[in-house]
């Protein structure tokens, strides 16, 4: 589990480390402040996204579901700046789908985690292949990061794109692009 003290005190080297007053009556509470935010940005560390897709209901149709726009943010592991964008699934079942909202919280466990967008985008669609069992999984991020936009190179709007098939996807190129033609 998050421990608040170790961020507290964290939190509190940070501040005099670029020169602050930790003592200050903007500062003195942010210590705190900061270990309850990290509770909870961070709070995907401790689920695990099979207790999101466990219930499933049976359906005869095997057609693709697509949730598109899903919004997320998370953190860069590199620099521990945000990230943060919008999540596309599509998935071909095989005779079972998951409720909607599980695919959002499916995002958000692995989204609340310390992070690459490129294993981001991995993660996701290996739960859905690995609890939903579909005949194919297509997972595609589009996400502005600040490690691009406050520093270094400095290019705010630019976005990274990432793309992970598996199943049937990885096999048929139309399927493929029908599915990027949905999201767009």
């Amino acid at each position: 589990m998050i421990d608040k003290e170790k961020i507290q005190a964290g939190v509190k080297l940070l501040l005099e480390g670029i020169g602050e007053d930790i003592y200050r009556e903007g500062l003195a509470e942010t210590p705190e402040r900061i270990a309850r935010m990290y509770e909870e940005i961070y709070g995907g560390m401790y689920e695990d996204a099979t207790e999101h897709l466990s219930k499933r209901f049976h359906v005869k149709n095997n057609e693709m579901v697509i949730e598109k726009d899903i919004v997320f943010y998370s953190t860069c592991e590199h620099h521990l700046l945000p990230f943060y964008g919008k999540v596309h699934i599509g998935y071909i079942p095989s005779g079972e789908v998951v409720g909607l909202s599980k695919l959002a919280r499916t995002v958000d466990v692995f989204a609340k985690r310390l992070q690459l967008q490129e294993q981001l985008t991995a993660q996701i669609a290996d739960a859905l292949m690995d609890n939903l069992s579909p005949k194919g999984v297509i997972v595609m991020i589009e996400a502005e990061h600040m490690c691009m936009t406050m520093r270094g190179i400095k290019k705010p709007g630019s976005k990274t794109v990432t793309v992970v098939t598996r199943g049937g996807f990885q096999e048929d190129e139309a399927l493929q692009n029908r599915f990027l033609q949905m999201v767009k």
